[in-house]
């Protein structure tokens, strides 16, 4: 009798417990997995131990790390994110690692307690074309092109809701502008090779109908996918299971019907008509307008480069992707082996456009893993004015690096269609830590910036930091990647101009 009442009880706490989990709203995994889900919790909180004996240490996990996805979870969470008894990188021995170079003494600083503290680009995006609605972006973290369908609709709606509390931009991807995506975040609409939510019924460009998208939406500027990292130079299909009524509406393609995506585009066959492309849109919407690419053969920036040296024609901004393999499911050999890594190719890129003296008449995106403060430091070195971070917002959001995200099969709802598994998001409380991580990552690059004695990450130089080779050779991140003196830097009325942005009201108290 009394195991039975012991057995009942038992039963009784574990149906109330998972009454709890599939009504709280904190924690995805386990409003997907209730009762089970507690032991990922439990694992997690004797981690430390178990890996004293097993498994990898805090630096070992690709791709991203232990330490890495902590610090995401901490920021987003708004705890302490600070890590005790010293680095846990082997210094002495590890190749390629950067560090920073502190100055001594500093000039005119921002106020570095201010959590709120606006950190927006040292460039006005479309400005040096004369765009008409070329603005300077708030931020210089922002959310990058990550598309409906891709992810959940609940996911869309927490990065887009965080993206307004933080101040910072959200990239549609290339699947369309969703009502997700209008939770009060401004938008870079991108256009992929399908052109999504813009296509005629032969799936050929439709100027028409992007403009009646952008007329309904907060666009802040338009740009035009021409690779990504994850599976560069490679199309895709959509096949017809998936392409629910929800989905058909909103990407303008048939319901029930495979939709393939071509690996090239079909409104423009080579770099001169594609300026001429990059010239309409910009005129008739008069948004600034730029490019996604990852980077391979040098010879499409080439003559990006020289065409644009003409005065005549020109992107506003160049967003460049890393190859090591992004959001986008993909072959393995895309992920691992096509197109360059992204400070090797950004490099190159950048001093393709250096060699023109080009640099200070457009904007330069990095994306790539840059959404830690250490890479993104590195990117800014090179020449970076934003980055946009797509792993990392979704580790904010609750990714727990499952790496389902082909499957359709994430465990927190994430990167999947699964109505079960995405009802476990809670866009609201997501959004909030979304909003926490891109405020805790500026915040981040602000104290750094500091640390080098600059006001902004823009003004980080490539002499500022050091590539460590073992413990017996460091060279500059300027002689790593061959760059020349005063590249990597701001023009020095750009560096003026944001030095004094960012720290006229400090000055101005009393």
């Amino acid at each position: 009798m009394r195991a039975r009442n012991i057995g009942a009880a038992a039963a009784t706490a574990v149906a109330l417990l998972a009454a709890r989990d599939l009504v709280q709203k904190r924690h995805a995994l386990l409003r997907n997995f209730p009762v089970v889900g507690h032991a990922r919790y439990l694992l997690e909180t004797i981690g430390p131990e178990l890996r004293q004996y097993i498994v990898t240490s805090n630096e070992e996990e690709r791709p991203f790390s232990r330490d890495q996805r902590t610090w995401i979870y901490a920021s987003a969470k708004e705890e302490n994110n600070y890590f005790g008894f010293g680095t846990e990188v082997d210094v002495e021995h590890v190749q390629g690692h950067a560090y920073l170079k502190q100055r001594t003494f500093a000039g005119a600083l921002p106020d570095l307690h201010d959590p709120q503290a606006p950190l927006p680009s040292a460039k006005v995006l479309g400005g040096p074309r004369g765009r008409a609605k070329a603005f300077r972006p708030a931020s210089v973290v922002n959310i990058s092109a990550m598309s409906f369908g891709s992810l959940s609709g609940a996911a869309i709606a927490a990065l887009n809701e965080g993206a307004a509390l933080a101040g910072a931009m959200h990239n549609t991807g290339e699947g369309g502008l969703s009502p997700y995506h209008r939770k009060g975040g401004d938008l870079v609409l991108q256009l992929g090779t399908a052109y999504f939510g813009c296509r005629d019924e032969d799936g050929g460009f439709n100027l028409d109908k992007l403009k009646d998208v952008i007329a309904g939406a907060p666009v802040k500027a338009i740009e035009i996918k021409l690779s990504q990292g994850a599976k560069p130079g490679l199309g895709g299909m959509l096949p017809g299971a998936k392409v629910t009524p929800e989905i058909a509406g909103i990407r303008g393609i048939p319901v029930g019907k495979d939709c393939a995506s071509p690996s090239r585009h079909t409104a423009f066959s080579d770099v001169d008509s594609m300026l001429d492309f990059v010239e309409l849109l910009a005129t008739e919407t008069g948004l600034p307008v730029g490019v996604k690419s990852a980077v391979g053969e040098m010879s499409f920036w080439q003559e990006l480069a020289t065409l644009m040296a003409r005065g005549d024609r020109g992107v506003d901004f160049v967003t460049v992707d890393g190859g090591e393999g992004g959001t986008g499911a993909a072959p393995r050999i895309f992920a691992d082996s096509v197109s360059l890594p992204f400070r090797m190719g950004f490099s190159r890129v950048y001093g393709t456009f250096a060699e023109l003296g080009l640099t200070d008449e457009l904007t330069f995106i990095g994306s790539g893993k840059l959404g830690l403060p250490e890479n993104a430091a590195v990117a800014f070195a090179l020449g970076v004015d934003m980055i946009n971070v797509a792993r990392e917002a979704m580790l904010s959001i609750g990714c727990i690096q499952a790496q389902k995200c082909h499957t359709d099969k994430c465990p927190t709802g994430i990167a999947t269609q699964n109505p079960w598994l995405a009802r476990g998001i809670d866009p609201a409380s997501k959004a909030t830590r979304a909003a926490n991580y891109l405020r805790t990552l500026r915040k981040e690059l602000m104290k750094v910036s500091a640390a080098v004695g600059v006001a902004h990450p823009a003004l980080i130089t490539a002499d500022d930091i050091e590539i460590m080779n073992g413990d017996y050779e460091a060279r500059t991140l300027a002689g790593v990647y061959g760059y020349k003196d005063g590249w990597g830097e701001l023009g020095p009325h750009l560096a003026q101009e944001i030095t004094a942005l960012l720290t006229a009201e400090r000055d101005h108290r009393p």
